[in-house]
């Protein structure tokens, strides 16, 4: 009878360490470690592991989770940032300005999402803005653009905007489809991401 009682307390514990082992590792609960390849360019970060079959099953739950496509990184590769240049955790409360130029990259999307990974509830569709609109604003010039985050447009009519309406604490994540062989060998060293400035708060939120 003792003997059956520790089997049971022994798998009780497994399951409970394994589950919380599986929270902690995939990324559940924030600030928690990343696995696998990971990759951090002042802020923004990527794993070079997810879409490939050496990905672990702690990545794997993180990319289900965010509702990534999980393309092999030849196809497309994600870089996502929670903060601003400064570090302060992306809110909707504030206004902020992403500038950058081109990406070595076939094409890419920046793309905006709450804090439940979803995209924003709210009926702006403005939620996204890619190299297509980065062309038309720089005229084929330098490459270089720029688009405001808020949950107002901006006054000029003109300006390129990604709506944070209804989105709370959120991230911006960046795809990169059909990378060059560069980038996939030194991401580091071949990859300028976006800058984000904040420009102003609202309530006193900084």
């Amino acid at each position: 009878m003792q003997a059956i009682l520790k089997i049971l307390v022994l798998s009780v514990l497994g399951l409970i360490f394994g589950g919380a082992s599986a929270v902690w590792l995939g990324g559940l609960i924030p600030n928690s470690p990343r696995t696998g390849d990971t990759i951090n360019i002042h802020g923004w970060q990527s794993d070079w592991s997810i879409g490939s079959t050496s990905a672990n099953p702690y990545v794997r739950a993180r990319v289900a989770r965010n509702g990534l496509l999980a393309m092999r990184k030849e196809e497309a590769v994600y870089f996502a940032t929670l903060t601003d240049d400064t570090g302060a955790r992306l809110k909707d409360a504030c206004t902020y300005r992403v500038a950058g130029g081109d990406f070595p990259a076939k094409w890419w999307s920046i793309t905006l999402y709450d804090a439940d990974s979803r995209l924003p509830m709210n009926e702006d569709q403005h939620l996204s803005f890619d190299q297509t609109k980065a062309r038309s604003l720089s005229g084929g010039n330098d490459g270089r653009w720029s688009f405001q985050i808020s949950q107002e447009p901006p006054a000029s009519d003109t300006a390129a905007w990604v709506s944070s309406r209804a989105a709370s604490s959120f991230d911006v994540m960046l795809r990169l489809y059909q990378p060059n062989t560069a980038l996939l060998a030194d991401p580091e060293a071949e990859l300028e991401p976006p800058t984000i400035e904040q420009l102003s708060c609202t309530d006193g939120a900084s």
